[in-house]
């Protein structure tokens, strides 16, 4: 199998800013041509496509919480890059849903839709992707984007931090199966990093708080994150095909 160090066609889920926007200048900087898929925020997603160096990028925009979306999607990004080497599941939904505090019909609803976004649309885009990495034959990587949370625990965000665990599960099974078709699988757990999401957190009362999570005394940066979710996706990481691996500045440690 041959991944290339570069010029790979990368799909980008959720990278219309944030994570996803950083992630996406990481690989372009790399000189990988890069498809910047977005679900609602079309605008921001044209502002990290201008941002991205190099060319030969894409666009491309879709609901992935619906099964032929994300179908549509991934052959919409396929076509502009002809073909796709390199998978990132950035996509999420983080709604605060505390359960002493929430309602059962809208429990259930946020519960349907961290499952949609998170867990499902995960599922089928690595299904989507792998496939057509195997037809073409030269291996391939998915990195997911998991969270602490699903270590920690996410007392207001339960949904999230369960889909993220079974995100990191996900990828492991993937790894065993995939690893026959030069395809490696793996996943970042990121602690808490700064994003426009939760700018006003960070910057705002509880900020000293959770910049106290960390003995480093801040939060990460999406550019750390990148780097990492880059490195798992060069051809150097196919032996740390299965790993979760831990960004968190040691706010959170296990063995």
């Amino acid at each position: 199998m041959n991944v290339p160090a570069s010029g790979r066609r990368v799909f980008v889920s959720g990278a219309s800013r944030g994570l996803g926007r950083a992630v996406a200048r990481a690989f372009a900087a790399n000189g990988d041509r890069v498809a910047v898929h977005f679900g609602s925020r079309e605008e921001d997603a044209r502002t990290t496509l201008a941002s991205l160096a190099g060319s030969g990028h894409t666009l491309v925009g879709g609901d992935l919480a619906d099964p032929s979306g994300a179908a549509a999607v991934v052959d919409a990004a396929a076509e502009a890059l002809g073909g796709i080497d390199v998978l990132v599941n950035n996509a999420a939904v983080n709604i605060r849903h505390p359960l002493p505090e929430t309602p059962y019909e809208e429990w259930v609803a946020v519960w349907q839709q961290h499952v949609a976004v998170n867990l499902l649309a995960t599922a089928n885009l690595s299904h989507l992707a792998a496939r057509r990495m195997i037809d073409q034959g030269g291996g391939g990587r998915i990195v997911n984007i998991g969270s602490r949370g699903a270590f920690r625990g996410e007392p207001d965000h339960p949904a999230y931090g369960a889909t993220k665990a079974a995100v990191h599960a996900l990828g492991q099974s993937l790894a065993v199966s995939l690893a026959p078709y030069g395809i490696a699988v793996a996943s970042v757990a990121p602690g808490f990093f700064a994003t426009e999401r939760v700018a006003p957190r960070v910057e705002g009362p509880e900020g000293a708080a959770i910049r106290a999570q960390s003995p480093f005394g801040r939060v990460g940066s999406a550019e750390e994150i990148a780097a990492a979710v880059l490195w798992l996706a060069s051809p150097a990481a196919e032996w740390s095909s299965g790993t979760i691996l831990d960004l968190n500045g040691a706010s959170h440690l296990r063995s």
